[in-house]
């Protein structure tokens, strides 16, 4: 069914993804009427929908294990709270290490999220293997595991949280292509689309990859870039997949975890393609084939299914842009997660309810806006895949 677009709305929402529908979902839940949300594909079509699924805590950033703790703690309730079947798989995260300066990253960053109430913890290299037995342990040193970090299906999560806010009074406009953002001095007084004009106070930025044209509609720089990535699904395995961890071998970046019955394998390209450019690279199955050679050759026989790509969307340091604009308030902007943005999604759409309604998140995000690339004051997280 086609959805008008309203005249009006208190909060315009560009981005149909999880961030989208998650900030709708929490406002709504907040008393906030009059929200739209404007996709210009469908809900879910741009990068979460194309998401590994992967759940952790296992950051060296504080606030990204706060946040990656919080939405997990939504994403075990999901079903109860939202009546929606996520395929939880809560399996853990191991990240293999091949050299002693990532061990002693990882150690250090291992103590900060114990100190935050987390359940991770290092691994020997043989005890790395009994969780994983699937992979080879030559130039290994050591490993990092959080038998509570899981993975999920992105599609359902969308569908729940968009299902749940469409009770709530909020209005879903899709294949709608907002165009500009018509705001003076420090007052937004509406949204152009390729559907009319809507008039609004507030926008929020959530639309991932393509923050950066939405930021310069209202005169504010988001440095977001694309970076595509590729994500393979394998044939039936002949054992129990949802036994083995989500498993990253973190030099490399390659990784799998149990997807239906087979496994779900990612990994960067031999060379990084940063261009909103979606077609499959069929040089990349080889370049995968060698990272399963070295440090999963027990899958090596495995068939791949089928595959596709996404897109990450980055920032100078991989860590999120979350805030309001200095100059323009009404403009709030989550965004630019650098392959995190899935799991932390709930937890971030639960801080943009707060943003608006001018009371502090559960955490604070204030480290996380824009401002700190005009202050030169890079905070870069080092748990990124």
């Amino acid at each position: 069914m086609t959805v008008p677009l309203p005249p009006s709305a208190s909060i315009v929402i560009i981005g149909g993804g999880i961030m989208g529908v998650a900030a709708a979902y929490y406002l709504a839940e907040a008393g906030v009427e009059d929200i739209v949300v404007i996709e210009r594909d469908q809900l879910g079509s741009g990068s979460t929908c194309k998401a590994a699924g992967g759940l952790r805590t296992q950051f060296s950033d504080e606030t990204n294990i706060m946040l990656g703790a919080r939405s997990l703690e939504t994403f075990r309730r999901f079903e109860t709270d939202f009546g929606t079947d996520l395929d939880l798989v809560t399996s853990g995260y191991l990240f293999l290490l091949d050299n002693d300066a990532d061990a002693a990253a990882f150690e250090r960053n291992v103590e900060l999220q114990r100190s935050l109430g987390q359940s991770s913890r290092m691994l020997t290299v043989s005890e790395a293997h009994e969780l994983s037995p699937v992979i080879s342990t030559s130039g290994l040193v050591a490993a990092a595991f959080n038998p509570d970090d899981a993975h999920c299906t992105p599609e359902a999560a969308v569908s729940g949280f968009a299902c749940a806010a469409r009770k709530r009074g909020v209005t879903f406009v899709q294949h709608c292509e907002v165009t500009d953002i018509v705001a003076t001095g420090e007052e937004i007084h509406g949204v152009t689309t390729s559907k009319g004009e809507i008039a609004t106070s507030h926008v929020v930025c959530a639309a991932g990859a393509w923050s950066q044209r939405i930021g310069e509609m209202a005169g504010v720089h988001l440095p977001v870039t694309p970076l595509r990535r590729h994500v393979a699904v394998t044939e039936p395995v002949d054992f129990d997949a949802t036994k083995l961890p989500f498993t990253i071998d973190f030099t490399t970046s390659f990784y799998f975890h149990s997807e239906c019955r087979g496994l779900l394998m990612g990994a960067p390209e031999v060379e990084d393609v940063r261009e909103f450019n979606l077609h499959t690279d069929p040089a990349w199955l080889d370049r995968l084939a060698e990272l399963i050679e070295h440090r999963a050759p027990a899958l090596g026989d495995v068939g791949i299914g089928k595959g596709w790509a996404g897109l990450y969307e980055c920032t100078p340091d991989h860590n999120a842009l979350i805030g309001t604009a200095a100059h323009l308030p009404g403009f709030i902007y989550a965004t630019g997660f650098s392959g995190h943005g899935f799991l932390q999604g709930p937890a971030v759409g639960e801080v943009v309810r707060d943003l608006y309604l001018g009371r502090a998140p559960f955490v604070d995000v204030s480290g996380l806006s824009v401002e700190r690339f005009d202050r030169e004051e890079l905070r870069v997280e080092m748990n990124v895949v």
